[in-house]
C-alpha cells in the first residue's frame, strides 16, 4: 500500500515526493481530475491533494472527493476537519466562535434589513470581506455608514465579484515595483481587467450575505502561526504602504525574538480543539491582546522556507531548517499498518 499524490504547480506536491524519496515511503501519483481517481486509488492507503481555491477546476469538487475517500475509510490530506472551512470565512466564523477562540468581532447579515438596522447603531471604520480570497483578495476598509450601507444594498441586489479586477491589476503593479511580480504577470493582470479569471467564472458572484469585522488599529503587521502535528513556526507579516492590509503583502519577518510565545501557545491550543492535520492562524493585536482574523489550511512553501526554526507542543525552540511538508505526509501515516 502507498501514498497518492496528486502533482500540481505552485502546491506542496513535489516537497512530499522528495521528503517520500528521501524516507522511502512508497507513492504513486495520481490524476484527481481523471474519471477514474477512485480506481487509480484502489492500491493507495491515503490521497494527498494540496488544492486551492484560484483553481477553476479544483473548485467543483476538491473538498468533495477528499471528503468522500475519507468516508470510505481512506486517509486524506487535508481532512475533513481540515479543509472543509478552506476559503469560506463565513465558515471560520461560525467554528471559531463555537470553540470560544478570540477572534476579533465579527458580523455577518442574510437579511438586508437586518444589516440596514445595524448600520445606525455600529461604529466605523469596519472591515468588509467576502467569504473567499487569500492575500488580502475582497478585503476592503469600510470608512463611514454611507459606504456600508450602499456594500449592502450590492450584497443583497446584484452581487460582488469574487474577482477585484482593478486591486488585483494594482497589486501586480506593486509586487512587479518590489521585485516579486515579472512583466508576464502585470500583461496578465491586465487581460483580467476585461477577462476574468475561469475560476470567477466558475464561483459567480457574491450576494444574500454581508460580512464584517471590527477594524483594530494600530497594527502595521500581522502573526500568521502555522500548527502541523504538534509544531509550529510563525512568521511577521508587514502592511503595505499606506494601507492596513499585511496577508500577501510580501514584507515578512522571520526572527523568533518577533513573536510573542503567549501567541504561539494560543495557536497550539486552537489547533488542538479544533483537531487539525494543518493551520494557519492569522493574529492582529489588541492592547496586546492576540485576535485571530481567519485561517487555512495552504499556504505559499516560498514564503516559509527562511523560517529559522520552530516550537514543539511543549515550547522548546529547535533552531535551524526543518521540513513542514514532511510533517504533513508524517501525518498521514499516522495509525496505518504500513
Amino acid at each position: 500500500m502507498k501514498i497518492a499524490i496528486h502533482n500540481s504547480n505552485h502546491s506542496f506536491s513535489n516537497r512530499w515526493i522528495n521528503y517520500c524519496e528521501q524516507k522511502g515511503v512508497a507513492y504513486k501519483l495520481v490524476n484527481c481530475y481523471n474519471n477514474n481517481i477512485i480506481e487509480q486509488l484502489s492500491d493507495c492507503y491515503a490521497l494527498m491533494w494540496h488544492h486551492f481555491q484560484t483553481n477553476p477546476r479544483a473548485i467543483l469538487f476538491a473538498k468533495q472527493l477528499l471528503f468522500a475517500l475519507e468516508q470510505s475509510g481512506k486517509k486524506v490530506f487535508p481532512d475533513f476537519r481540515t479543509g472543509w472551512h478552506f476559503d469560506d470565512k463565513l465558515g471560520q466564523k461560525y467554528i471559531l466562535k463555537a470553540i470560544g477562540a478570540p477572534l476579533v468581532p465579527t458580523y455577518v447579515f442574510y437579511d438586508k434589513r437586518e444589516a440596514l438596522e445595524w448600520v445606525k447603531k455600529t461604529t466605523f471604520p469596519k472591515i468588509f470581506k467576502l467569504r473567499g480570497g487569500a492575500g488580502s483578495a475582497n478585503v476592503k476598509l469600510v470608512k463611514n455608514r454611507y459606504i456600508a450601507e450602499k456594500m449592502i444594498r450590492k450584497a443583497f441586489g446584484r452581487g460582488f465579484s469574487n474577482y477585484s479586477y482593478w486591486s488585483n491589476f494594482k497589486e501586480i503593479i506593486r509586487k512587479f515595483n518590489l521585485g516579486k511580480a515579472t512583466l508576464y504577470d502585470i500583461i496578465k493582470g491586465f487581460v483580467h481587467l476585461f477577462f476574468p479569471p475561469k475560476f470567477s467564472k466558475i464561483k459567480g458572484r457574491e450576494q444574500g450575505y454581508i460580512y464584517f469585522q471590527d477594524f483594530i488599529p494600530g497594527n502595521n503587521f500581522d502573526i500568521r502561526v502555522v500548527v502541523i502535528d504538534s509544531k509550529a513556526f510563525a512568521i511577521k507579516r508587514l502592511v503595505r504602504k499606506k494601507d492596513f492590509r499585511a496577508s500577501g503583502s510580501g514584507n515578512i519577518l522571520y526572527e523568533k525574538d518577533l513573536f510573542d510565545e503567549s501567541t504561539i501557545e494560543l495557536a497550539f491550543d486552537l489547533a488542538d480543539k479544533l483537531e487539525v492535520q494543518c493551520v494557519a492562524f492569522d493574529f492582529v493585536y489588541d492592547n496586546k491582546t492576540p485576535k485571530l482574523l481567519e485561517m487555512s489550511y495552504g499556504f505559499v512553501p516560498e514564503g516559509y522556507d527562511p523560517c529559522p526554526g520552530y516550537w514543539d507542543r511543549s515550547m522548546n525552540w529547535i533552531e535551524g531548517k526543518f521540513n513542514p511538508y514532511g510533517w504533513m505526509v508524517d501525518v498521514v501515516l499516522k495509525n496505518s499498518n504500513e
